[in-house]
């Protein structure tokens, strides 16, 4: 299998981290967003919304979307289970994916929208009062994980699923690409932070 990836590209980092959580080994080919690669007829084929990551099976069948790709490798190689292993997990780890993605990471992407490096290369109008905005709610949400993990290991409760993929690659982006790195007071959220950039699926894509 083929993924289409972009170096430190975060949504084909979760499906790397997945698929190396369950020992998948995926081919990786660049599509370097720099040229316009995503938006190429040929690449409008494979998704037509443009976007990164694709996985393309071997029989040339391709899906989109990062979570989407992890429901078929989860469904293909079950183990380790990382989106549910009963009826309330399924719900649970989803709705707790789901808060990540559009309460964290929608936040995340307005202030990167509207920040320092999409301002150097002039492709949108920006709005200032939007990224501050943005920034108070990504604040606001980080303070509210660092109670909830006064109360739970892991994003979903007491074993590393999608969620905290989800939510590794938020910050790790928020920090080092949009200035929103948690504040050092967070010691739950940092604790949780630490322990899992050093699990082996994460580390490894340092190599």
């Amino acid at each position: 299998m083929k993924l289409y990836d972009f170096p430190n590209a975060p949504n084909p980092k979760r499906v790397k981290i997945f698929a190396n959580e369950k020992g998948i080994e995926l081919e990786l080919v660049t599509c370097d967003m720099r040229k316009g690669e995503h938006k190429s007829s040929e690449f409008l084929k494979k998704s037509p919304s443009g976007k990164i990551p694709v996985l393309e099976l071997d029989d040339g069948r391709c899906i989109s979307e990062s979570v989407a790709i992890c429901r078929y490798l989860e469904a293909i190689f079950p183990e380790p289970n990382l989106l549910g292993a009963s009826p309330f997990e399924l719900g649970h780890i989803e709705a707790r994916n789901r808060h990540i993605e559009f309460e964290m990471w929608r936040e995340i992407g307005i202030s990167w929208v509207n920040g320092p490096i999409v301002a150097q290369l002039g492709m949108v109008k920006q709005i200032p009062d939007a990224k501050a905005a943005s920034d108070v709610a990504a604040r606001n949400y980080y303070e509210r994980l660092d109670r909830e993990f006064a109360q739970n290991a892991y994003v979903a409760g007491d074993r590393f699923t999608i969620a905290d993929i989800s939510l590794y690659t938020a910050i790790e982006f928020a920090s080092a690409m949009v200035d929103l790195k948690p504040e050092s007071s967070l010691k739950k959220l940092n604790a949780w932070y630490e322990s899992v950039r050093s699990r082996p699926s994460i580390a490894m894509l340092a190599q």
